[in-house]
Parts: C-alpha cells; sequence; structure tokens
C-alpha cells in the first residue's frame, strides 16, 4: 500500500485492548491503521482506555487524544460504532445502554456477518478466573506486565539498532506461562460455550492479547488480539469472511518499500 493510496474499506472493523492511558499504547501506530482502514461498522471490543493505570498516575499524551477524536470523526462521518468495555475500562459498563458522542455503549453485543454468521461480542474478562475470582493476582499481574512492556520498548531499540525486526518480549512470555497452565486453551472454550448458550455461531473478543480466527466444534472463536504488542485488528470482507490484521508487520513494510522507492528514484539533475 503506498502512503497516498485510498483506504482499504471492510464491513466491519473489530478492535480490543488499545490502552488508552498507558506508555505501552501505540497510539501513532493505531492513528496510522485508521488513516489506511476504515469500515460501515467498528467495535470496540474492551481495554480501549485503560482506567487502571490512570487511577495510579495520569498519563494522556495528545496521541491518545487524537485516537479518541479520530474515532469520534469516523462517528459523525456515519460510521456505526458500539463499544463493549472491558475490565480496564469498566468503568464505562455504569453507562451500558447510553449513547457517548454517538457511540453506543453494551455489556455484550450479536452481529450478522454479510454471509449471515450470528457472532456474540464480548470482552471476555468476565470468564478470566484470574480476574473474577483472585483481583489482587489480576492486579500484580497488571504490574508486572507493564514492567515487561518497559523491558520490552528498550530491547526492541536495541533490535532495530542491530537490523532485526520487533518481537515481543512480553507475548512471548505470557504464551509460555498461560499455556503451561492450558489457560488460553481453557478461556477459548469458555468464550465458544457462552457462544453456544446464545444460540451465535461464534464469538469475537479480546482480552487475552493473542489474536485467533479458528473453528471449535463447530462454533467461531475470534480474537482480536490486541494494539500494545502485536497491534492486531479483525476485518470483516464484505463477503463476510473473516481476516486478521498485522499492522505492525504491515506499517513496517510500507516503510520499507517507501525507503526502498525513495533510494531508487532519479535524482534530479541541477
Amino acid at each position: 500500500m503506498s502512503h497516498d493510496s485510498e483506504p482499504t474499506h471492510y464491513r466491519t472493523l473489530f478492535l480490543s485492548d488499545i490502552h488508552l492511558g498507558t506508555r505501552g499504547c501505540q497510539a501513532d501506530l493505531l492513528l496510522d491503521f485508521l488513516k489506511f482502514n476504515d469500515a460501515d461498522t467498528v467495535y470496540l471490543v474492551g481495554d480501549i482506555i485503560d482506567g487502571w493505570r490512570l487511577k495510579s498516575g495520569w498519563y494522556w499524551p495528545q496521541s491518545h487524544n487524537d485516537v479518541v477524536q479520530k474515532l469520534l470523526r469516523r462517528v459523525r462521518k456515519g460510521v456505526k460504532m458500539v463499544y463493549v468495555p472491558g475490565n480496564h475500562d469498566e468503568f464505562a459498563r455504569d453507562f451500558i445502554g447510553h449513547f457517548f458522542g454517538g457511540v453506543e455503549v453494551l455489556d455484550h453485543a450479536f452481529h450478522t456477518t454479510a454471509d449471515g454468521k450470528r457472532l456474540l461480542i464480548i470482552h471476555g474478562d468476565q470468564f478470566d478466573v484470574v480476574v473474577k475470582h483472585a483481583r489482587w493476582l489480576a492486579f500484580l499481574g497488571d504490574g508486572a506486565y507493564d514492567f515487561a512492556l518497559w523491558a520490552n520498548l528498550w530491547f526492541n531499540k536495541i533490535r532495530r539498532s542491530l537490523g532485526f525486526s520487533y518481537w515481543s518480549l512480553s507475548a512471548w512470555a505470557k504464551l509460555r506461562v498461560k499455556n503451561a497452565v492450558n489457560f488460553i486453551g481453557a478461556f477459548e472454550l469458555a468464550l465458544t460455550d457462552a457462544a453456544r448458550r446464545h444460540q451465535a455461531d461464534g464469538v469475537v473478543c479480546g482480552h487475552i492479547h493473542h489474536a485467533a480466527i479458528r473453528d471449535m466444534d463447530g462454533i467461531m472463536y475470534v480474537n482480536t488480539g490486541d494494539f500494545v504488542e502485536s497491534c492486531t485488528a479483525i476485518a470483516e470482507h464484505p463477503d463476510g469472511r473473516l481476516e486478521i490484521l498485522h499492522w505492525q508487520s504491515t506499517a513496517a513494510e510500507r516503510e520499507a518499500a517507501a525507503s526502498a522507492e525513495q533510494r531508487t528514484a532519479p535524482r534530479a539533475v541541477a
């Protein structure tokens, strides 16, 4: 995609786990994503604003404000936007059923794809036994996670200086730990069971920062991933097909192509 091309227009976009209000938030990369991608409907699937972190110390640079303004401008232009809060932005659950700036706040939602699949939209923290039953452990893990993000930031600066691509230390560590206790598998089963109880064909969630699209015993499990480490989103094409968009690598490829184009462009003769 060239830098001056028109945005790719999808039927639906699903975004979650942006964590505005934290230093790990990839606001500039998200603004880049919103510049190059548009949709008729956008679902914000929880943890958009990190109320947990803001309570312990205010951090809100202009780029985070720009993200909010960019999303609200989409609504003013006619985009349908639904906000399903998560555990980090649970304060928004006090406003379930209300509209703010044209954005509808719902506890959960249902979306019908172009090919007729009925999908349950929910953040997923309700099915995380750590968050639900041992809140102090969740906060402890949140602090450790912030440290991992900080370490990851400096680690990747060194990698870039050596010519290596981005690698998520915290995502690797988290997957190692959670796979050891079968957390992700149990989470996926709980979410697909919830979809089945709601007589839905599938579920779209976030929360565990691990993007996926897979069939689980006839139920479609879709996880948006996150926009902190992996910088992923889910897009629905006009025919109903769902795709994981990996924007960290897409942006890097676009920048590399632009740099190569500049290097090979003929120089003007004085």
